[in-house]
């Protein structure tokens, strides 16, 4: 089985934020190498961030994110449970991280990720069996 990668909110912002050319670059090119591989994972944790901040912080009109979420149906999506959040409470606590970072790493290792894309945490620690990368180094 391929690894599998989980992707962060910030690599989909980057990804239709045309502010860094560079950054926006990189996180296109890993969406579609990861949709076409069939190894990206998110969470609906990561599809409401996004929402959010797209139409709140990038002016994105809502109709258009509306239609992103449905474009990021291509990878396999974790669902946030109540046990997933007690978890996430758990990994922010053991690793001093915020609770969203440790709801998300907690989803990625429920769904058995080794890597985590983000810009968010430390590049190259490993929490839970993932490791975490940022790809705008």
């Amino acid at each position: 089985m391929p690894a599998r990668t989980f992707i962060d909110t910030n690599i989909l912002l980057y990804a239709i934020d045309r502010a860094d050319p560079a950054k926006q670059e990189t996180a296109i090119h890993l969406i579609e190498t990861h949709a076409k591989s069939r190894t990206g994972i998110i969470s609906t944790q990561v599809l409401q961030e996004f929402h959010s901040a797209a139409t709140r912080k990038l002016g994105v009109d809502p109709t258009v994110s509306r239609q992103h979420l449905r474009d990021f149906r291509v990878f396999d999506i974790v669902q946030i449970t109540p046990d997933l959040i007690e978890t996430g409470i758990d990994t922010s606590l053991l690793h001093q991280t915020s609770f969203w970072d440790g709801l998300i790493l907690a989803a990625a290792a429920a769904a058995n990720a080794t890597e985590l894309l983000t810009e968010d945490l430390n590049h190259n620690q490993t929490i839970q069996g993932v490791t975490i990368r940022n790809p705008f180094l």
